[in-house]
């Protein structure tokens, strides 16, 4: 039996660096094609509906951003969730308090996702803006690889699409949903 793998952009779209989680999603949903499939989720700022994504697939890849003031802007971090939940997490936003809190709690379950976070130290997530700083701009190559590399890891056949959605247009679909584009994602 192959592994459920679900890719899971976490963030909030209008406080800029805040979102880059969820562009991040999109970006691999638009651009690339998974074999085995892969479910790419909108997790925007999910809190205690992310307890059942954690229950239900064998991976979950969550992307995000990770307030650290330890690390430099644009730093990119891999962790396990066990390594979340002994470290606690960074917890200065809201949705990073509920990735940790609902990792804690379905850690006690009977099921519990291998879970993986790739969190970049975002620059700016106070501005509400539909946008990411130049800082974001400079690492998001790096950014979209190590997500790519993680899903490598969980057996996913990662394939790159001819004709691909830059991020500034991936932007724009954030910052003017429409019905057609599944209100961003």
């Amino acid at each position: 039996m192959e592994a459920k793998v679900a890719l899971i952009g976490s963030g909030n779209a209008f406080f800029k660096d805040e979102g880059i989680g969820l562009y991040a999603g999109k970006y691999l949903k638009e651009n690339f094609t998974y074999e085995p499939a892969l479910d790419i989720v909108d997790g925007g700022t999910l809190g205690f509906r992310l307890m059942p994504l954690l229950q239900e697939y064998e991976h979950v890849i969550i992307t995000n951003t990770s307030s650290d003031d330890t690390k430099a802007v644009g730093t990119i971090t891999v962790m396990s969730g066990d390594e979340l939940i002994a470290n606690q997490g960074i917890k200065k936003t809201a949705n990073e308090v509920e990735i940790t809190e609902m990792l804690q709690i379905c850690s006690m379950a009977n099921h519990c996702a291998q879970t993986t976070m790739i969190s970049i130290v975002p620059e700016d997530i106070i501005s509400v803006s539909v946008d990411v700083t130049s800082a974001m701009r400079v690492q998001w190559s790096t950014y979209i690889d190590m997500i790519v590399q993680e899903l490598e890891k969980c057996g996913i056949t990662v394939t790159k699409k001819s004709d691909i959605m830059d991020l500034d247009e991936i932007l724009e679909q954030f910052a003017n949903p429409s019905i057609e584009y599944g209100k961003g994602f």
